[in-house]
């Protein structure tokens, strides 16, 4: 995350928030990737785990505007950052900033996948090529499978200059070197793992909720602030014995974004 991203406190606090709530998902586990100075002290501050992403001669402290010359270079350091975390032997959950966690993930992963995103747009099954994946979501594992393929997903941007990350994987996923290493992919159902783009329709599945489809930082937080609203009345909604009332269990938004 940079610092114009978000008003980064409101995320830590959303976060810590979650954390205290989740028995499952422990804050030990949460790894914060800061790309500039402020953001990365403000983490140490709430005292969660945070590593300092820096790229030579570039400074993300800025809004780096979307397919800028500096979000493309933010968004390709992020594939070189996680091509190295799964060279070390870690699996990892990959989430950007404007994704809420509002169910454990674990439990709705494919267990035959070795890389797992999530979609702008769901159009088929968890295993056609042809939906719309989203790099801000993804799990993946630690095997000789995922690190060759981010190294081929890395090196795709000499082969597609001037497009960014997502984009290049739309172009590669389909390469037969894909299937030449094994890869088994997977794409996470809209139903469970939406966003403004395609928002799941049913509260009681959702898992997560990503603010994508959305120009600009002021309606960006707005429309995440509202997400947190829906959560909030969908939790309280419910009475002793009784039915969760309809109403609740959709989303208000996006109003600003999608």
């Amino acid at each position: 995350m940079d610092r114009a991203e978000f008003d980064i406190r409101f995320v830590f606090r959303e976060l810590q928030n979650r954390e205290r709530n989740s028995r499952s998902i422990e804050a030990r586990i949460i790894l914060v990737v800061a790309l500039d100075q402020k953001a990365y002290s403000r983490c140490l501050e709430v005292r969660l785990h945070c590593y300092a992403l820096t790229t030579e001669g570039i400074d993300f402290s800025g809004e780096a505007h979307f397919m800028s010359e500096d979000y493309l270079k933010m968004m390709w350091r992020r594939i070189d950052f996680l091509h190295t975390v799964l060279q070390l032997g870690y699996d990892f959950v990959f989430t950007d900033a404007d994704v809420m966690w509002l169910r454990n993930p674990f439990e709705r992963f494919h267990p035959d996948g070795d890389f797992q995103i999530a979609c702008d747009h769901y159009w088929f099954n968890y295993t056609d090529l042809n939906n719309s994946p989203n790099g801000g979501f993804n799990y993946v594992k630690s095997n000789n499978r995922t690190i060759q393929f981010y190294e081929f997903w890395h090196t795709g941007r000499d082969y597609f200059p001037g497009k960014h990350d997502q984009d290049v994987l739309n172009e590669i996923k389909m390469n037969p070197f894909i299937e030449r290493i094994g890869l088994e992919m997977r794409f996470l159902d809209t139903a469970e793992f939406g966003g403004f783009c395609e928002p799941s329709k049913d509260l009681d599945r959702v898992v997560t909720m990503h603010a994508n489809c959305c120009i600009g930082m002021e309606n960006k937080i707005h429309d995440i602030k509202m997400v947190i609203d829906d959560w909030k009345k969908y939790n309280i909604s419910i009475p002793i014995g009784g039915e969760r009332n309809v109403s609740t269990r959709f989303w208000t938004v996006p109003r600003f974004c999608g």
